[in-house]
């Protein structure tokens, strides 16, 4: 068990959190949710220690051993890859090290036999004969595979370390397990191996996440931080949502019966119950859902931006063909070659690649932003598109100008009457009232100038919409949003993503681009991912002893 009593943070004149109670109990999975800058990363600091609150205090049941994933990825640099995750269990590593001390000496007394007896019988205790396979297991399972396992920790790419210091989050069933945003830079198979081995997991995880499909598959319970106060909830992110949202539109229904109200929350906790008793994760969630009672679940207080859509006019039958299409990267590797299709009516497409330059390469292409080595793009003359690139610096650097001087700016031939209320109705649906739209460009956050590219986007009311990472700086609020917007327009979707769900939601066709051509599947992401023909075509289409993960 781990327990938050009266957690009260503050900065100057700013309360993060005020009076924070809560307890965690084993078996349990939370998910701590709310929205950029509301504190969760700094949460999760103060219950590991990392932080002290200005007021009360965090207890751990004695005995219990807490492992918080590491943020630092060069804390580890002059170690090996094994020896970094061994060091994720301290008592055990610091047992091997006085044991091998007292080993290596020249002069071993009887004082020495008699405590290196001790250190072997505690570190077999802690299961050190096995310590060693354990990690390499572990590694290999996290994608680090056993050429790396002797490597130092500096001679890594990034992608590895985050794996590696996962790893030695995971290692040896820790009580209570911290993790901040553990499936960045993960692909999807080791996500799915993550969430299978949380799923499992019998102790307490504790996790900040912006993955609501992952968030989906471990919690067993989420914990809104709102507004200084945290509040746990039963259920994983979706039950969370979508009951809040259900409570939300009951309370606006003044005419609807009390009953009624009632009988709905029922029949919506008893779909959600059914669904989890099918789950990963179903007997915790299966009996979490079981204890909840009606009156636990209350509206979300949270805001949520109105990303809307508007086609100016629908898209022809000629929408885009893409014709021999290939593009080498600056240090001479193919990203991909003889790229061939034609885009349909009703097409909303998830592109994927095991290189993501390959990926956003191509969205410049076809945006015009970068062009291709050989091949070529023809775009239908009725589209219009709207394009949310990796990489938007480009949007907002020199320019520091106020929030409705830089929308203005973009503002298509077609719209003729631009005055501030027009304006200042897209910065809204962003959330940007009041004296925010007068905010100068300059000292946005990385989320709020995605939120501004957004509302440039809806201003050219497109046909096509290109994503490349779109729920990138977005808090969930926003991602969900999003997400919804997507899934109910009308028009083309062209997008790539680490957002599990997003591309399971939205897409209906996937695009998979290689060295040597595509792989190109009318069918929902999961349903490709699990596609064994797909599984072959990959094996044959990358380089021999490439990495194929996506």
């Amino acid at each position: 068990m781990i327990r938050a009593n009266n957690i009260t943070l503050s900065f100057g004149k700013r309360v993060l959190f005020d009076e924070v109670n809560l307890t965690f109990n084993k078996g349990n999975c939370y998910g701590v949710i709310g929205a950029n800058g509301a504190g969760k990363s700094t949460f999760l600091k103060i219950l590991a220690g990392d932080i002290e609150p200005t007021k009360g205090s965090v207890e751990i049941t004695p005995g219990q051993r807490m492992a918080v994933l590491n943020q630092n990825h060069f804390a580890f640099d002059e170690s090996t890859v094994l020896h970094t995750v061994l060091m994720g269990h301290k008592k055990m590593w610091d047992t091997m090290q006085e044991r091998d001390t007292i080993y290596a000496k020249t002069d071993f007394t009887e004082e020495d036999g008699i405590r290196a007896g001790e250190l072997e019988g505690e570190f077999g205790e802690m299961g050190g004969y096995t310590a060693e396979s354990d990690a390499a297991a572990l590694l290999s399972d996290l994608g680090v595979t056993e050429s790396y396992h002797g490597a130092l920790m500096k001679e890594l790419p990034g992608a590895l370390k985050v794996r590696v210091l996962l790893a030695q989050a995971l290692f040896g069933n820790p009580d209570i397990l911290i993790l901040d945003e553990p499936t960045n830079d993960l692909d999807v198979e080791t996500i799915n191996w993550l969430e299978n081995f949380l799923a499992d997991y019998e102790n307490i995880v504790i996790v900040v996440s912006h993955d609501r499909h992952f968030l989906d598959a471990v919690c067993t319970h989420v914990a809104d931080v709102d507004r200084t106060k945290i509040k746990i909830y039963t259920g994983n992110y979706s039950f969370w949502y979508e009951s809040s949202q259900l409570v939300a539109r009951q309370q606006s229904d003044k005419n609807k019966k009390t009953e009624d109200k009632r009988a709905a929350l029922l029949e919506f906790i008893a779909r959600f119950s059914a669904n989890a008793s099918k789950s990963k994760q179903a007997t915790s969630r299966k009996k979490a859902l079981e204890k909840l009672t009606i009156e636990e679940i209350e509206p979300s207080n949270r805001r949520y931006p109105g990303i809307i859509f508007k086609q100016q006019r629908e898209v022809g039958n000629q929408i885009l063909n893409v014709e021999k299409l290939s593009k080498k990267a600056e240090d001479g590797r193919t990203l991909f070659s003889d790229v061939n299709f034609s885009i349909n009516k009703g097409d909303k497409i998830a592109f994927v690649s095991q290189d993501h330059l390959a990926l956003t390469s191509f969205f410049d292409i076809i945006n015009g932003d970068l062009a291709a080595d050989k091949g070529k793009i023809e775009w239908g003359t009725t589209v219009t598109k709207a394009y949310l690139p990796n990489d938007n610096t480009a949007f907002f650097q020199g320019k520091d100008i106020n929030l409705m001087d830089w929308l203005r700016q973009y503002v298509p031939p077609h719209v003729t009457d631009v005055d501030e209320p027009f304006l200042r109705s897209f910065l809204g649906k962003m959330l940007f009232s009041g004296d925010e739209v007068l905010k100068k460009t300059s000292v946005l956050s990385g989320g709020e100038k995605v939120r501004c590219m957004l509302s440039r986007m809806m201003l050219q009311d497109p046909n096509v919409v290109i994503l490349d990472e779109p729920t990138n700086h977005l808090d969930l609020e926003s991602i969900q949003s999003f997400n919804e917007s997507m899934s109910n327009f009308k028009g083309i979707v062209l997008l790539t993503s680490h957002d599990h769900t997003f591309l399971q939601t939205v897409a209906n066709r996937v695009i998979e681009l290689t060295p040597s051509g595509i792989i190109d599947r009318l069918t929902s992401f999961d349903e490709f991912l699990a596609d064994a023909r797909v599984k072959q075509l990959r094996s044959e289409m990358y380089p021999k002893g490439a990495l194929v993960r996506i």
